[in-house]
């Protein structure tokens, strides 16, 4: 029998990492890989490499913000992580269990502790399903509470994410996009999770109703302890919401700190270049917008070294040949770039010289 093309394991070369307590997630060296088949007998000719090693935490109660471009990886890396698809290698902790190790009974079991807001509020519902339906569905299947208290139950999600008891007859077409988001903060809510993917959970919704489901996740966030993922290209909610940020590109995650660090510091010529691009609330402000050269390459066939360094414009020679690795610039504040080596060459031999 041949292999599923979502099940393709590739060679891990990393560190195993040590559980933190404080930490819901810890992702080392995450990858996943799709075959590129062709021919008659449908041969593997190559991969594409949707996440190629990325590593980050997420904190107990916090939220981490992952953009970058389209088709950079982001939510093939949500998805993976909570193993609606295999991964390739590495290695992905919740609660400090290795979820693609666990077996089905055990997956099963973990499943309402993992839940997922999906990016468009219109197709990720049953159009034949009442609302009460969708979001109870779950909740009987996972025997959540007693069959006694499951209307009282319904309800009271339905109610905290600012829906009404007689919505649970109607179906998802008589909703507004906003209403239809909020019944899948609930459908995911009511399974009392501890870790939710929001992938891109506003980008189909008009201003005014982002900032009503924005300020509905930070609420639930407060009220139930949830730790999110929360996955977007607007650097402006990002900012609104999250605590700590990573930045992909092709990917790879090519930056990693703490929020305010990030929008202070932008140390990756990417980061920056995303960073330049936020629209400033003001007509006399005048934006210094980095252009970046040339198109995003395949992640079928990525550049050699940087993935980077064919639209960066401090490339060097070094760049083109070998792949950057991983700084640590000040606590907590991660970047892959070839700009930092001497610097924490210099760093190094400064606390030598100290000691």
């Amino acid at each position: 029998m041949t292999k599923r093309a979502d099940a393709v394991r590739i060679d891990n070369n990393y560190q195993p990492i040590v559980h933190d307590k404080r930490n819901v997630l810890e992702v080392n060296q995450l990858k996943k890989y799709f075959p590129i088949k062709d021919g008659l007998f449908q041969t593997t000719i190559g991969y594409v490499k949707a996440v190629d090693g990325i590593s980050f935490n997420i904190a107990r109660g916090t939220t981490m913000g992952l953009v970058g471009e389209s088709g950079c990886g982001k939510t093939t890396a949500g998805r993976t992580i909570l193993r609606l698809t295999e991964k390739s290698g590495g290695q992905v902790l919740f609660n400090g269990q290795e979820v693609h190790d666990l077996d089905k009974k055990a997956l099963r079991a973990m499943r309402p502790k993992m839940q997922i807001i999906f990016q468009d509020p219109y197709s990720s519902l049953s159009p034949r399903l009442p609302v009460g339906e969708i979001i109870g569905e779950a909740v009987r299947e996972h025997n959540i509470v007693p069959r006694d208290r499951f209307d009282s139950y319904i309800t009271q999600i339905m109610e905290s994410c600012g829906l009404q008891a007689y919505h649970k007859d109607r179906y998802p077409h008589e909703f507004s996009g906003g209403q239809r988001q909020r019944i899948c903060i609930a459908r995911a809510l009511a399974l009392n999770p501890e870790f939710v993917v929001c992938d891109e959970p506003v980008s189909a919704l008009d201003v005014s109703i982002q900032a009503q489901i924005i300020n509905l996740l930070g609420d639930l966030q407060k009220q139930y302890g949830l730790t999110y993922l929360f996955i977007s290209h607007d650097l402006s909610v990002v900012e609104h919401i999250s605590d700590t940020i990573g930045v992909m590109y092709l990917g790879s995650m090519v930056e990693y700190g703490n929020k305010r660090d990030i929008f202070a510091n932008p140390l990756h010529p990417y980061t920056e270049a995303l960073f330049s691009a936020i629209p400033v609330p003001d007509p006399n402000h005048k934006m210094n917008r980095i252009v970046l050269a040339g198109s995003i390459p395949s992640p079928a066939n990525p550049p050699s070294g940087c993935k980077f360094h064919t639209r960066c414009a401090y490339c060097m020679d070094i760049c083109k040949t070998v792949p950057p690795e991983r700084y640590e610039i000040e606590p907590g504040h991660f970047v892959v770039c070839h700009k930092y080596n001497e610097a924490k060459v210099n760093k190094d031999e400064a606390e030598q010289a100290v000691c």
